[in-house]
């Protein structure tokens, strides 16, 4: 397209039959939303992602978010394809939570089940009312839309009950075992962010307005959703269709906790986008009004939060523990004797230090006194260690684990367990996880 069309101003009776011919696949959409009972598969939400994203696009080539009298109609559209992006997610993950290798209890299942039809309720609910607004917004605008209707054949999905048998040959990848570790440990640090940032805590609706923005943001969530994309694209690059894959269980069962949080939280951008762009609290101005006006500011809040994060942290702290299982069955253990505190023992700040030392590496490490091995992820039982040691007037002790975290506490050790100086540069975040606790 040449830079005179672009600039080439039109009046509205030229514009109105070229958003009538582009509004037709549109509104067929809606139509379908007002027959009797329409089955709202994914490759419905698929459709109507594509059609309004087009339709957007549309009007954005012809100014239309820049003109006073097309404005809303534009924002409509957008809000259209934002609620559809966010449905096609939590459809996908609904029809394919049978397979997701969860381990969960059938309650579990029914209560995840239950809440994400609630959520596609809403989203549907808002997705009508939404187009409503539009179809009356096109006729003061004096464009006229088309009564056709798309048939629900179009979306008919054909249940698949066989599948080709997984003869495909195992690939192998070379340093196989560091790889499987990395992919651990990044995703730790997802679970880590949400744990920090206490984002999985449903909350009260006197509660919502203060985290959004302010804690949890479109930018938040997508870097989030990113971070578990990244472990994702690890995993189908480096684990998937190998031997080691169809050896450890637990590999298999990362797979699922890391596709649940990832879609939720591409639910929980455009969701996020919908609400910092048109609630009315946020961005003042009669469209943003408007828009507001028309979804329950409330339920939008409450499926993001006690939903979309609330389930987001529920995988991805069930992810967690798996992930530490995998860690733990690829460490090589060793054994360091290592002084004990002085003057007074193992008490609350070394045992502190040693387990966020412990916890943040995510593997298992131990105190051992004689035949007793003592959990050096527990404060408490480093403790009562700390009492068992000095019943017995021990100077040292052995920590038996994972060689990058032993290297760890030697170097706390070194410090006298920062009895009297504070934390060593060497070991800065544990600094920011006694400050975080």
């Amino acid at each position: 397209m040449s830079s005179e069309s672009i600039d080439k101003i039109i009046t509205n009776e030229e514009f109105l039959p070229l958003v009538q011919k582009a509004s037709l696949e549109f509104f067929k959409i809606y139509n379908f939303f007002l027959s009797d009972s329409p089955e709202f598969t994914k490759k419905f939400y698929s459709n109507l992602m594509n059609e309004a994203d087009h339709f957007e696009m549309f009007l954005d080539d012809h100014g239309a978010r820049q003109n006073k009298a097309w404005t809303f109609f534009a924002e409509l559209v957008a809000s259209v394809r934002n609620f559809a992006i966010a449905s096609f997610q939590l459809k996908h993950l609904i029809d394919r939570y049978p397979d997701y290798n969860t381990g969960e209890s059938e309650n579990e299942k029914s209560e995840f089940l239950a809440e994400a039809n609630k959520t596609l309720d809403f989203f549907n609910e808002s997705i009508k009312s939404l187009f409503k607004t539009a179809d009356a917004e096109a006729k003061s605008l004096n464009f006229v839309i088309t009564k056709d209707k798309l048939s629900s054949e179009e979306f008919k999905e054909v249940a698949v009950n066989k599948r080709l048998p997984h003869n495909a040959d195992e690939e192998i990848v070379r340093d196989e075992e560091e790889r499987i570790l990395e992919l651990s440990r990044k995703y730790r640090k997802v679970t880590k962010i949400f744990r920090e940032e206490n984002l999985g805590k449903k909350r009260a609706v006197s509660e919502l307005l203060d985290l959004i923005p302010l804690k949890i943001d479109e930018k938040k969530a997508q870097k989030i959703k990113n971070m578990v994309h990244s472990v994702q694209s690890d995993y189908d690059t480096y684990v998937k269709n190998t031997s080691v894959e169809k050896t450890n269980e637990h590999l298999k069962k990362l797979r699922g906790f890391i596709s649940l949080p990832l879609h939720l939280m591409e639910m929980v951008r455009w969701l996020s986008h919908f609400y910092e762009r048109h609630e009315d609290e946020i961005r003042k101005g009669e469209v943003k009004g408007k828009i507001a006006s028309i979804i329950d500011k409330n339920l939008l809040l409450d499926r993001i939060v006690n939903f979309a994060l609330y389930y987001s942290d529920r995988y991805l702290q069930k992810g967690n523990a798996i992930a530490e299982k995998i860690l733990t069955s690829y460490v090589k253990n060793i054994k360091y004797e290592l002084p004990v505190p002085h003057p007074v023992g193992f008490h609350a700040r070394p045992a502190t230090y040693i387990s966020l030392i412990v916890n943040e590496h995510g593997t298992d490490v131990y105190l051992v006194i004689d035949s007793q091995r003592f959990n050096a992820k527990s404060v408490l039982s480093i403790m009562e260690a700390g009492g068992l040691i000095a019943d017995k007037g021990l100077k040292s002790v052995v920590f038996e684990g994972d060689k990058r975290v032993l290297d760890d506490i030697k170097i706390l050790s070194e410090y006298n367990y920062c009895e009297e100086c504070d934390i060593p540069r060497e070991l800065n975040y544990v600094r920011i996880l006694r400050n975080i606790a």
